[in-house]
């Protein structure tokens, strides 16, 4: 049904939420504070605008109706979406574009999996949304990624993916395993290494043809993102080869996939979700935009038999994120960066969490009946609004770096093998750092 939104083995598709219904009140309150903050109109000889904003995937703001409410809240104002499937392909156009200055959208959606770099090294070629957007109503830690070291900001702050874990409930029973969340949290209270036991477990009694896990490289992601230092330190050296985090992850990751605890399959391929649908995985690592995935490709049929649980361990963490930028060579700044305070504002990150399912950054977002009472049906009425909400306010703050996005990809990548083909982990080790070395330099 849906594009993807893909980077750094990060997909995204639609879950409408179980959720009280957003106020058209709601949105129009917010839709006419943005627009008094500032007198500067761009307008043609017309009196009409059209905006263009670029992403990738699945923002959400069109299913959410965003578009259309913006319209009708500036009748003079049309906004046009331009959606690349995948965002490994929209990145390199990004960067050609602002290289060039031209084919740039008024407002472009920007990976976190890419912000340092463009931090670092584009930070001029954006408008400074510092004075458009109160970075405070961030989770301090979301803003901060976007940041310069003088105090400007590239972007504004759209979701983040707080973790937890999805288990099939019915694999889980038939297994002999707990099924309530709070017993399964208790499983795996002691961090991931409970999970491979409760893997084990697990294996004893599984159903024929099932596993206890999707993806050891999943996993791998999950671990390094619940560390503030993963890849790069503090003065932007490429550590990855001796970060605790990164070799805890490969470590796990090795254990799981000598051990057959995980299918081995790579996320959002098609034999995922064919499994998926099958009921053949009985966890997956979830942060807070996999819920949509595995309702859409589970499909009707497999509804009621999954619930959602705190993640591993006692640390919180953030896997994926992005956010919107204004870049200085679109026709419209001004306008631009009104549209995009307005679509990062609470009341419109709530209808895009309604939506899709996509974990407000915002924290005025938090307390709105659409994310604090929210519940997804699919998954036994987990009360994902509060769990996700527990989790955002304690996430490390972590050390960023330029090439994040590539590192993560490719140790992906090597994990896969080492489920599929066998590649031992020295190997696949060798064959990771060797190709990382020769992208990053």
């Amino acid at each position: 049904m849906r594009i993807t939104r893909t980077v750094a083995g990060r997909s995204r598709k639609v879950a409408v939420l179980a959720t009280t219904g957003l106020t058209a009140s709601a949105l129009l309150l917010t839709g006419c504070s943005s627009d008094s903050d500032s007198s500067d109109n761009t307008a043609s000889a017309n009196g009409k605008i059209t905006l263009t904003v670029a992403d990738f995937g699945q923002f959400g703001y069109k299913e959410a109706g965003l578009f259309a409410k913006y319209h009708e809240l500036h009748p003079n104002i049309t906004v046009k979406e331009d959606t690349t499937a995948d965002e490994k392909v929209y990145y390199p156009k990004l960067l050609q574009q602002l290289n060039s200055g031209s084919g740039l959208a008024d407002v472009q959606g920007l990976e976190v999996g890419r912000i340092k770099e463009l931090v670092d090294t584009k930070a001029d070629q954006f408008a400074d949304l510092s004075k458009v957007i109160d970075v405070s109503e961030w989770v301090s830690w979301k803003e901060k990624q976007a940041t310069t070291a003088d105090g400007k900001v590239i972007g504004a702050g759209t979701d983040i993916g707080p973790m937890s874990l999805c288990y099939n409930t019915e694999l889980f029973k038939k297994a002999g395993l707990p099924t309530d969340r709070k017993d399964v949290a208790a499983k795996i209270a002691g961090g991931w290494e409970d999970y491979l036991k409760l893997g084990e477990e697990y294996k004893k009694n599984a159903p024929s043809g099932t596993y206890f896990m999707d993806s050891a490289s999943a996993m791998y992601n999950a671990v390094v993102s619940s560390n503030a230092k993963q890849y790069y330190d503090e003065s932007g050296k490429a550590i990855y080869k001796d970060s605790p985090s990164v070799k805890q992850g490969w470590d796990l990751a090795a254990e799981a996939a000598d051990k057959k605890l995980t299918q081995g399959l790579a996320q959002f391929s098609d034999p995922w979700k064919a499994a998926l649908r099958k009921s053949t995985m009985a966890t997956i690592a979830c942060p807070a935009w996999m819920a949509g995935q595995i309702s859409v490709n589970a499909g009707d049929g497999n509804k009621g038999k999954w619930d959602i649980t705190t993640a591993p361990g006692s640390t919180a963490a953030n896997w994926g994120g992005s956010f919107l930028g204004v870049p200085k060579a679109g026709k419209n700044v001004d306008e631009a960066a009104k549209l995009v305070k307005w679509l990062t504002a609470p009341e419109q990150q709530a209808a895009v969490f309604k939506a899709i399912g996509s974990f407000p950054s915002n924290k005025g977002a938090y307390d709105l009946p659409d994310v604090k009472g929210a519940k997804l049906a699919y998954f036994n009425d987990a009360p994902i609004g509060q769990l996700y909400a527990d989790e955002a306010k304690s996430i490390p703050e972590t050390v960023l770096g330029p090439k994040d996005g590539i590192i993560k990809d490719t140790i992906s990548t090597q994990i896969n093998n080492m489920e599929q083909r066998g590649t031992s982990p020295d190997d696949a080790w060798k064959a990771a750092t060797n190709s990382i070395d020769k992208a990053i330099g």
